[in-house]
């Protein structure tokens, strides 16, 4: 892996943390912020592949479990995001996917994400919420991470384009 491929993935998790739970936390609808974490590991995984990502998605899935105010059993969040990594990555082609499968790659990451960490809260008995109010959860956080993918997406991705060109094909 490239030096300063890790430097800015681990500083674009390190940023998109800290907003997500300080100025987005101010933002919250019902309780709950867009994932800003999902979206750094989905714009890694459209540009540099599956492996990538899913480091990334664990890396960062840490800092989520680990990042006040964590309320919920570590580990969550980053088993949630290395499948994140995984499925987003499985989207990635031998060209730029057009805005169309990008935003669709960005609902099922924030789908599959979101019901795995929700579901996991229910194996492990979370007594945070029931089945219903999770069915929420999952619908806000899938509108707010696509009300947020055309701002945070395409700068994600151009720097991961234009920090390993010859590696990223999207």
């Amino acid at each position: 892996m490239n030096a300063l491929r890790a430097a800015f993935a681990a500083a674009a998790v390190a940023v998109a943390l800290v907003l997500q739970v300080s100025v987005f936390s101010h933002l919250a609808w019902d309780g709950i912020v867009p994932n800003l974490c999902l979206l750094v590991v989905v714009g890694a995984a459209l540009t540099q592949g599956a492996p990538f990502a899913m480091l990334l998605g664990f890396g960062a899935g840490v800092a989520l479990d680990l990042a006040p105010p964590a309320d919920h059993v570590a580990g969550r969040w980053a088993l949630a995001l290395v499948l994140v990594g995984y499925v987003a990555g499985r989207v990635r082609q031998e060209a730029r996917p057009p805005v169309t499968a990008i935003v669709a790659t960005v609902a099922a990451s924030s789908f599959v994400g979101t019901s795995v960490f929700a579901l996991s809260g229910l194996v492990l008995d979370d007594p945070a919420l029931g089945i219903p109010e999770l069915l929420e959860v999952i619908g806000v956080a899938l509108l707010w991470d696509l009300l947020l993918t055309p701002l945070v997406l395409p700068a994600v991705m151009a720097l991961f384009r234009h920090l390993e060109p010859d590696r990223s094909l999207a």
